[in-house]
């Protein structure tokens, strides 16, 4: 059933816990030392981005060179960095004291989805750069074993729920998750008595190698990247995204940049609509807005694995219907994920692959039954579950 209608004290109290978690010792370790974040208030928009210099065939979706990141298409400062492997990191979005979060301008993909009781999180995989910070880290979902699996990756989180936890280190790559420990390089800050759990995506990627685990370059072929917009779009300046009445976003397309800029609810809206409330989301670590190249909207079958409490899978293999934002337009299109250890990647309808912008991907992970309404305000998608 769709989940708007709850309390606010229950949506704070749902969200700071995780609900039964497997022993694990979380002793306060040592504050990190914090680069200083850029001061409120933000610029609303970007710096006008420069027209790369770009094969018109594109790259992808594989054999891309050894200097340019198949996650984003574009070639690195340091080809260094796409020799080891992939690094996700869970994020949390509620409550709202926790933004902004720190990294999130520097992750080449983030994946959004519904975690419980009208909540999301977010895992950002990061490749081509590093972050100093990222964080605040939370626990993790059943949805994370999709993006350990199919980017290869390093996954840094913050204990989980027991079954959740189970299948985690019951899987092959169990030697790849990295929870808080003496030894492991997640570590607390502090401020304002809120104990954040973050991490810097350098030390993590050399903890793995460090602990004699394979962290090489990995097959992450699947994405195609092509600068000029395919045809056949709409136009599309403005995305909602409503999981429910405590989480709503907006991505408003910022010509000058050539990206979608994240806007996130500031109050709770159970009425749908007519009092939603948005905040421009920034990075704490480097003081920019967040802004990606492509936003997508995947629908994806979601079930109940309980109801009380409330626990949900996703069922993020084959192929579902989605919608592909880039470049002031929108494209219906299909995603893919034939295998388990496959990225997504994104088709026309005929099987032909679907031209990514060069740059970053925010996915939108949403339920199969989630309704898209079109107007004059923009292109609206409302979660529904299952």
């Amino acid at each position: 059933m769709k989940k708007f209608l709850y309390t606010l004290t229950l949506i704070i109290f749902l969200t700071t816990a995780c609900g039964s978690t497997a022993p694990v010792a979380t002793p306060t370790l040592a504050e990190p030392t914090l680069p200083a974040a850029t001061p409120t208030p933000r610029p609303p928009t970007l710096a006008p981005t420069p027209t790369p210099s770009y094969p018109p065939e594109g790259y992808g979706p594989s054999n891309f060179p050894a200097d340019v990141d198949p996650l984003t298409g574009l070639k690195v400062a340091d080809p260094a960095l796409l020799e080891r492997r992939p690094l996700a990191v869970k994020i949390s979005n509620l409550p709202r004291y926790v933004r902004p979060q720190w990294g999130l301008s520097l992750a080449d993909l983030v994946y959004e989805y519904y975690t419980e009781e009208g909540t999301t999180r977010f895992t950002a995989v990061f490749y081509g750069q590093d972050a100093e910070v990222v964080g605040p880290i939370r626990s993790a979902r059943f949805f994370d074993a999709n993006i350990i699996r199919g980017y290869k990756a390093v996954f840094a989180f913050g204990s989980a729920y027991e079954k959740v936890w189970q299948r985690l280190f019951n899987a092959e790559y169990a030697d790849r998750l990295v929870v808080e420990s003496p030894s492991s390089p997640l570590r607390r800050y502090d401020p304002g008595g809120y104990n954040h759990l973050v991490v810097d995506t350098a030390e993590l990627s050399a903890y793995i190698t460090k602990k004699g685990i394979p962290n090489g370059r990995q097959n992450l072929d699947g994405m195609f990247f092509q600068l000029q917009p395919p045809a056949g779009g709409q136009p599309a300046e403005h995305a909602y995204v409503r999981y429910s009445g405590a989480i709503y976003n907006r991505w408003d397309y910022d010509a000058p940049s050539g990206k979608y800029l994240r806007f996130s609810e500031s109050e709770n809206d159970v009425n749908n609509g007519p009092n939603e409330k948005y905040a421009q989301l920034t990075d704490r670590l480097t003081g920019q807005p967040i802004a990606f190249d492509n936003v997508v909207v995947l629908l994806v079958t979601h079930e109940y694995y309980n109801r009380n409490p409330e626990v949900v899978d996703i069922l993020f293999s084959g192929s579902g219907a989605a919608y592909a934002f880039r470049n002031g337009q929108v494209y219906q299109v299909q995603w893919q994920r034939q295998a388990a250890d496959a990225v997504v990647s994104l088709t026309y309808e005929d099987g032909k692959p679907f031209p990514f912008k060069p740059g970053t991907t925010w996915f939108e992970v949403m339920g199969i039954n989630s309704q898209l309404k079109p107007d004059d305000q923009g292109w609206r998608f409302t979660f529904w579950m299952p």
